[in-house]
């Protein structure tokens, strides 16, 4: 059974590896359904090509993303692995420097957080909110424990933000009122999403020491999908700055498919939006946390005062640059369009008018082609990629991002590095000649594990294999910047965290 296992294993890596190298020729045999080369085939078409499943919807990327031109090679080294969970791997969702020091935290959806040595070979479990009542809900791939942030001041005694640290997720708890319900809701709601205060008595603990959490704010989801998203702290921030302390959370559209009701242009409605909150204030609605002086929306009639920038489908992930102070972020498309976008204080990104660069023709009809970018009063992406590209595996998800401006693996300096989710294709663009709008700038990533280019699903299906387990047909990639400017590549596929490495 070993062997037979182990000779699956081989044929769906090898044929994974043949299509990466060489994705305009057609999948080879043993490649698992819905891998990459389920997209487009053959050379660049002529013109818009229809969209399998979507109504009279066209394709607004003709041309593929390059397989191998301008290709970079970066190798990758094991760093750190998280226990199986009733023998499912490690669902990994983000990682943190603990202020202050080089440890690290890293959550895994379905509701723990792990600490990590300096080194990744010590790895504890810090928290179970489970154990504290958070019911986490994290049935399903995206339901669960999204996004957790560590307050700047989480290691400095006697400061406001001594110990406290922040968790965004689901629950089947939905006896409280929630803060925020949905805009003209049909159906009953499938679980809230929460976000919670915890206080650690002492920081540097191996285990959680403090009381239950304190929650924030709540939200009535409609449907089970585009839940939640990423917080964060800006990173560039400094004491006394107006930035500083402020925890920026990504909140998706509601779910269902097209934003139905209509909520990312609703100023009035949570869903679809970026917030941006005082976690240690008491100014909100419900005195749970604070308003800040400077957010956008803070005195518009009508609006939500914590929203900083609206209309995001799926917000997955933010970053700021560290060289000039700007954020960018990545959002999920619905059946075209994925997209990578700046982001400034009061920006509109268009969902579900626009679908990146192109007006949303509804759920079952794509995108106009004709007329991109029409509308100046929208906030239109650096870039962006079509779901079909031979690359990918016809259901795309953008996801990463990082601005590099290390130069610890100097070829990744100053580029602005993001991924495919599902595929664990790695792309990148300049960080500093942003593009706008389109894919023609997009070029590959390959890592290195020891045995030479690959994707990074290939490498998950190696380790996979390696386990003596079924390879896996998509990755999960995420990614965040750790100590001394190392990216860690995180997966739900093989329990392994790894990083870029010369």
């Amino acid at each position: 059974m070993q062997n037979i296992l182990r000779a699956t294993a081989a044929a769906v890596i090898l044929g994974s590896f043949v299509y990466a190298q060489a994705p305009q020729a057609p999948p080879p045999a043993g490649a698992p359904a819905g891998g990459p080369g389920q997209g487009r085939a053959g050379g660049p078409p002529p013109g818009p090509q229809p969209i399998p499943g979507v109504a009279n919807a066209a394709d607004p990327f003709p041309t593929p993303i390059p397989a191998s031109e301008g290709v970079i090679n970066v190798n990758v080294r094991e760093f750190a692995s998280l226990p199986d969970i009733d023998g499912v791997a490690a669902r990994m969702m983000q990682i943190h420097t603990e202020p202050g020091t080089k440890r690290l935290m890293v959550n895994d959806q379905r509701g723990i957080i792990y600490r990590l040595s300096e080194d990744g070979k010590q790895v504890t479990r810090y928290l179970d909110l489970n154990e504290f009542g958070a019911a986490v809900q994290s049935t399903g791939r995206e339901r669960g424990f999204q996004s957790f942030a560590l307050h700047p001041e989480f290691n400095q005694r006697g400061a406001r933000g001594f110990g406290k640290f922040y968790t965004y997720s689901e629950t089947s708890n939905m006896t409280p009122t929630p803060d925020f319900k949905p805009k003209n809701a049909t159906t009953p709601p499938t679980n809230h999403a929460i976000l919670l205060e915890w206080s650690a008595r002492t920081p540097g603990a191996a285990r959680y020491d403090g009381d239950n959490p304190r929650e924030l704010m709540r939200w009535e989801d409609p449907f089970q999908n585009h839940n939640g998203g990423m917080m964060a702290f800006n990173p560039l921030a400094q004491p006394n700055a107006p930035d500083y302390g402020m925890l920026y959370l990504g909140v998706a559209d509601g779910g269902s498919g097209g934003d139905p009701l209509n909520q990312s242009q609703d100023l009035g409605i949570a869903f679809g939006k970026v917030f941006r909150i005082d976690p240690l204030g008491n100014n909100s609605p419900n005195k749970k946390y604070g308003i800040p002086a400077d957010n956008p929306m803070r005195n518009t009639p009508g609006a939500l005062p914590e929203i900083y920038a609206y209309g995001v489908r799926n917000p997955q992930r933010f970053a700021w640059d560290s060289r000039n102070g700007a954020m960018f972020l990545s959002d999920i498309g619905q059946n075209i369009v994925e997209e990578i976008s700046p982001v400034t204080p009061g920006a509109n990104l268009g969902w579900n008018v626009w679908e990146g660069s192109y007006r949303f023709l509804g759920n079952q009809s794509g995108v106009q082609v004709e007329g991109p970018r029409a509308d100046p009063k929208m906030t239109y992406p650096i870039v962006e990629y079509g779901q079909i590209d031979p690359l990918l595996q016809t259901q795309s998800a953008a996801g990463g991002l990082v601005v590099y401006r290390g130069n610890q693996v100097p070829q990744l300096s100053n580029l602005l590095i993001f991924a495919d989710m599902p595929s664990g294709e790695i792309f990148y663009v300049n960080a500093d000649r942003l593009p706008s709008g389109g894919q023609s700038a997009i070029r590959r990533i390959l890592v290195n594990d020891g045995s030479g280019p690959k994707t990074f699903l290939q490498v998950i299906q190696a380790k996979n294999m390696a386990q003596g387990k079924m390879p896996v047909t998509r990755a999960d990639i995420r990614f965040n910047v750790g100590p001394d400017n190392q990216v860690f590549l995180m997966n739900k596929g093989d329990g392994t965290i790894r990083v870029f490495a010369r």
